[in-house]
Protein backbone atom coordinates (compact mmCIF):
# COMPACT_ATOMS: atom_id res chain seq x y z
CA UNK A 1 0.00 0.00 0.00
CA UNK A 2 3.18 2.30 0.80
CA UNK A 3 3.72 2.59 -3.05
CA UNK A 4 0.31 3.59 -3.69
CA UNK A 5 0.23 6.04 -1.02
CA UNK A 6 3.07 7.64 -2.77
CA UNK A 7 1.80 7.43 -5.70
CA UNK A 8 -1.51 9.49 -4.14
CA UNK A 9 0.53 11.90 -2.38
CA UNK A 10 2.79 13.02 -5.57
CA UNK A 11 -0.39 13.51 -7.48
CA UNK A 12 -1.77 15.92 -4.77
CA UNK A 13 1.34 17.74 -4.93
CA UNK A 14 1.41 18.19 -8.16
CA UNK A 15 -1.91 19.24 -8.52
CA UNK A 16 -1.19 22.12 -5.52
CA UNK A 17 1.77 23.35 -7.73
CA UNK A 18 -0.35 23.65 -10.92
CA UNK A 19 -2.77 25.34 -8.80
CA UNK A 20 -0.47 27.88 -7.52
CA UNK A 21 1.25 28.61 -10.97
CA UNK A 22 -2.21 28.69 -13.23
CA UNK A 23 -4.57 30.55 -10.41
CA UNK A 24 -2.03 32.42 -8.30
CA UNK A 25 -4.06 35.65 -7.29
CA UNK A 26 -1.16 38.80 -5.89
CA UNK A 27 -2.70 40.25 -2.68
CA UNK A 28 -1.82 43.79 -3.92
CA UNK A 29 -4.00 44.35 -6.57
CA UNK A 30 -6.26 47.52 -6.10
CA UNK A 31 -9.74 48.19 -6.30
CA UNK A 32 -9.30 50.24 -9.26
CA UNK A 33 -6.79 47.78 -11.37
CA UNK A 34 -9.40 45.00 -10.61
CA UNK A 35 -11.97 47.19 -12.27
CA UNK A 36 -9.58 47.83 -15.49
CA UNK A 37 -8.92 43.94 -15.46
CA UNK A 38 -12.66 43.10 -15.83
CA UNK A 39 -12.79 45.75 -18.51
CA UNK A 40 -10.05 44.30 -20.70
CA UNK A 41 -11.86 40.67 -19.85
CA UNK A 42 -15.30 42.25 -21.07
CA UNK A 43 -13.44 43.74 -24.53
CA UNK A 44 -11.58 40.53 -24.44
CA UNK A 45 -14.83 38.49 -24.63
CA UNK A 46 -16.81 40.51 -27.19
CA UNK A 47 -13.95 41.65 -29.23
CA UNK A 48 -13.10 37.52 -29.33
CA UNK A 49 -16.60 36.18 -29.95
CA UNK A 50 -17.25 38.31 -32.83
CA UNK A 51 -13.91 36.98 -34.39
CA UNK A 52 -14.79 34.11 -33.60
CA UNK A 53 -17.92 33.85 -35.49
CA UNK A 54 -16.76 35.96 -38.40
CA UNK A 55 -16.47 33.80 -41.54
CA UNK A 56 -12.85 32.70 -42.42
CA UNK A 57 -13.36 34.06 -45.76
CA UNK A 58 -13.94 37.86 -44.18
CA UNK A 59 -10.45 37.93 -42.74
CA UNK A 60 -11.71 39.36 -39.92
CA UNK A 61 -8.66 39.26 -37.75
CA UNK A 62 -6.38 39.75 -40.61
CA UNK A 63 -8.81 43.57 -41.35
CA UNK A 64 -8.18 44.23 -37.45
CA UNK A 65 -5.60 46.57 -35.77
CA UNK A 66 -4.25 43.81 -33.85
CA UNK A 67 -3.12 42.30 -37.03
CA UNK A 68 -0.75 45.12 -37.67
CA UNK A 69 0.75 43.99 -33.96
CA UNK A 70 0.86 40.70 -35.30
CA UNK A 71 2.85 41.39 -38.76
CA UNK A 72 6.10 42.57 -37.90
CA UNK A 73 6.61 39.19 -35.36
CA UNK A 74 5.78 37.09 -38.52
CA UNK A 75 8.26 38.92 -40.59
CA UNK A 76 10.56 38.31 -37.65
CA UNK A 77 9.99 35.23 -38.33
CA UNK A 78 10.81 34.82 -41.79
CA UNK A 79 14.45 36.05 -41.05
CA UNK A 80 15.29 34.21 -37.77
CA UNK A 81 14.68 30.90 -39.69
CA UNK A 82 15.85 32.11 -43.15
CA UNK A 83 19.36 30.33 -42.22
CA UNK A 84 17.76 27.02 -41.74
CA UNK A 85 16.41 26.53 -45.18
CA UNK A 86 13.84 27.17 -47.68
CA UNK A 87 10.55 25.52 -45.78
CA UNK A 88 11.31 26.55 -42.51
CA UNK A 89 11.90 29.89 -43.66
CA UNK A 90 8.60 29.78 -44.94
CA UNK A 91 7.48 28.65 -41.98
CA UNK A 92 9.31 30.91 -40.23
CA UNK A 93 6.62 33.23 -40.07
CA UNK A 94 3.86 31.38 -38.73
CA UNK A 95 6.13 30.51 -36.03
CA UNK A 96 7.50 33.89 -34.79
CA UNK A 97 3.63 35.02 -35.05
CA UNK A 98 2.53 32.06 -33.03
CA UNK A 99 5.75 32.15 -30.07
CA UNK A 100 5.53 35.72 -29.53
CA UNK A 101 2.62 35.70 -27.40
CA UNK A 102 3.06 32.21 -26.21
CA UNK A 103 6.28 33.55 -24.78
CA UNK A 104 4.58 36.54 -23.44
CA UNK A 105 1.95 34.17 -21.58
CA UNK A 106 5.30 32.12 -19.70
CA UNK A 107 7.08 34.96 -18.82
CA UNK A 108 3.75 36.66 -17.66
CA UNK A 109 3.11 33.43 -15.76
CA UNK A 110 6.71 32.04 -14.65
CA UNK A 111 8.21 35.67 -14.31
CA UNK A 112 6.41 38.07 -12.92
CA UNK A 113 3.35 36.08 -11.71
CA UNK A 114 0.58 37.78 -12.93
CA UNK A 115 -1.74 34.89 -13.92
CA UNK A 116 -4.51 37.61 -15.53
CA UNK A 117 -1.87 39.19 -17.87
CA UNK A 118 -1.01 35.47 -18.85
CA UNK A 119 -4.50 34.80 -19.95
CA UNK A 120 -4.44 37.83 -22.02
CA UNK A 121 -1.06 36.52 -23.75
CA UNK A 122 -2.59 33.36 -24.10
CA UNK A 123 -5.95 35.11 -25.56
CA UNK A 124 -3.67 36.63 -28.72
CA UNK A 125 -1.77 33.51 -28.48
CA UNK A 126 -5.44 32.08 -29.86
CA UNK A 127 -6.18 35.27 -31.49
CA UNK A 128 -3.15 34.39 -34.30
CA UNK A 129 -4.35 31.56 -35.29
CA UNK A 130 -7.63 32.88 -36.48
CA UNK A 131 -4.91 35.05 -38.25
CA UNK A 132 -3.55 32.85 -39.95
CA UNK A 133 -6.54 30.76 -41.13
CA UNK A 134 -7.00 33.48 -44.16
CA UNK A 135 -3.81 32.86 -45.06
CA UNK A 136 -3.74 29.58 -45.10
CA UNK A 137 -6.87 29.45 -46.70
CA UNK A 138 -5.78 31.27 -48.97
CA UNK A 139 -2.86 29.01 -50.22
CA UNK A 140 -4.44 27.64 -53.57
CA UNK A 141 -6.52 30.42 -54.42
CA UNK A 142 -3.92 33.23 -54.08
CA UNK A 143 -6.64 35.90 -54.21
CA UNK A 144 -5.43 37.61 -50.18
CA UNK A 145 -3.35 40.92 -50.40
CA UNK A 146 0.05 39.99 -49.39
CA UNK A 147 2.32 42.18 -47.88
CA UNK A 148 3.87 44.98 -50.71
CA UNK A 149 0.41 44.35 -51.90
CA UNK A 150 0.97 41.69 -54.11
CA UNK A 151 -1.08 38.91 -54.61
CA UNK A 152 -0.18 34.57 -54.16
CA UNK A 153 -1.15 34.58 -57.86
CA UNK A 154 1.10 37.08 -59.10
CA UNK A 155 4.16 36.25 -57.03
CA UNK A 156 6.85 34.14 -57.35
CA UNK A 157 6.36 30.39 -56.29
CA UNK A 158 7.64 30.67 -52.55
CA UNK A 159 6.08 34.06 -51.54
CA UNK A 160 3.17 32.89 -50.52
CA UNK A 161 4.14 31.06 -47.50
CA UNK A 162 1.55 28.41 -46.95
CA UNK A 163 1.37 28.16 -50.72
CA UNK A 164 4.66 26.94 -50.83
CA UNK A 165 4.42 24.71 -47.10
CA UNK A 166 1.03 22.74 -48.50
CA UNK A 167 2.75 21.94 -52.34
CA UNK A 168 5.84 20.60 -51.09
CA UNK A 169 4.27 18.67 -47.90
CA UNK A 170 1.36 17.27 -50.86
CA UNK A 171 -1.28 19.08 -48.76
CA UNK A 172 -2.44 21.51 -50.98
CA UNK A 173 -5.74 20.39 -51.57
CA UNK A 174 -6.37 20.49 -48.25
CA UNK A 175 -5.96 24.30 -47.56
CA UNK A 176 -9.70 25.05 -46.70
CA UNK A 177 -9.65 22.01 -44.13
CA UNK A 178 -6.32 23.35 -42.61
CA UNK A 179 -7.71 26.64 -42.53
CA UNK A 180 -11.04 25.58 -40.46
CA UNK A 181 -8.76 24.01 -38.62
CA UNK A 182 -6.35 26.83 -37.49
CA UNK A 183 -9.76 28.13 -36.79
CA UNK A 184 -11.17 26.17 -34.49
CA UNK A 185 -7.68 25.72 -32.15
CA UNK A 186 -7.76 29.57 -31.85
CA UNK A 187 -10.94 30.03 -30.65
CA UNK A 188 -11.05 27.33 -28.45
CA UNK A 189 -7.69 28.75 -27.02
CA UNK A 190 -9.41 32.31 -26.86
CA UNK A 191 -12.43 31.06 -25.03
CA UNK A 192 -10.15 29.47 -22.68
CA UNK A 193 -7.94 31.97 -21.91
CA UNK A 194 -11.32 34.06 -21.20
CA UNK A 195 -12.79 31.28 -18.70
CA UNK A 196 -9.00 31.41 -17.42
CA UNK A 197 -9.07 35.03 -16.75
CA UNK A 198 -12.63 35.54 -15.60
CA UNK A 199 -11.70 32.64 -12.81
CA UNK A 200 -8.76 34.66 -11.76
CA UNK A 201 -10.76 37.94 -11.55
CA UNK A 202 -13.68 36.12 -9.58
CA UNK A 203 -10.92 34.45 -7.46
CA UNK A 204 -8.88 37.87 -6.69
CA UNK A 205 -12.52 39.74 -6.08
CA UNK A 206 -13.23 36.80 -3.37
CA UNK A 207 -9.90 36.93 -1.71
CA UNK A 208 -9.98 41.29 -1.74
CA UNK A 209 -12.76 41.43 -0.08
Amino acid sequence: MQPCTGFTDEIIIMKSKLKNLFLYVPLDVSFLSLIGRIIILAVLLIWGWKLIFASIASNAAGKSFLHLANTPFHEAGHVFFRPFGSFLHSLGGTLGQLLMPLICTVVFLLQTRDTFAASVGLWWFGENFLDLAPYIGDARAGVLPLLGGNTGHASPYGFHDWEFLLTETGLLRYDQAIARLSHGIGSVIMLLAVAWGGYVLWKTYNESV
